[in-house]
């Protein structure tokens, strides 16, 4: 069990994958997939598909499809903060917090074009209040080149 974290909180972490493979549609678009989701570090993977081009002429990753999966990279390692101090309030109590989640500032900064099989975006905690939490995210390709690296805040509470 890692400091700070609660005994009950995996299958809370396991609903919180579920919700943002599943449940969100355009995470579903995106084709997220949760690789990890642990209280201080998520990392997600996504695979290189037409659809996602944003420059037909090179084949590289739209800028929005990378700005989109850091943002969730950022938006699910705060939820799980969020779980993590809620863990033994009522489900509909949880629920409506979590509900109010949003991002409040994203920067994202593109270091390289968009190239590769797939991706990988993890993000990690650089403040986590009460009321706003700050993630630091990064996007690598399948070569293990940083694409892009961005800066999420996001209300909490």
């Amino acid at each position: 069990m890692q400091n700070g974290q609660k005994a009950d909180i995996q299958p809370l972490i396991d609903m919180a994958i579920k919700v943002y493979e599943e449940r969100i549609p355009f995470n579903r678009i995106l084709g997220i997939q949760v690789k990890t989701l642990e209280l201080t570090r998520a990392l997600v993977r996504i695979d290189m598909r037409n659809d996602l081009v944003g420059n037909y002429i090179q084949g590289i990753l739209h800028g929005g499809v990378i700005s989109a999966v850091l943002d969730a990279t950022g938006g699910m390692l705060a939820s799980v903060g969020v779980l993590n101090r809620m863990a033994d309030a009522p489900r509909e109590e949880m629920t409506g917090r979590l509900s109010r989640i949003g991002t409040i500032d994203l920067r994202v900064d593109y270091l390289r074009p968009g190239r590769g099989e797939y991706f990988h975006a993890q993000s990690h905690i650089l403040r986590a209040g009460r009321k706003v939490a700050v993630m630091r995210m990064e996007m690598h390709n399948d070569q293990d080149l940083l694409i892009a690296v961005g800066t999420g805040t996001y209300i909490v509470g």
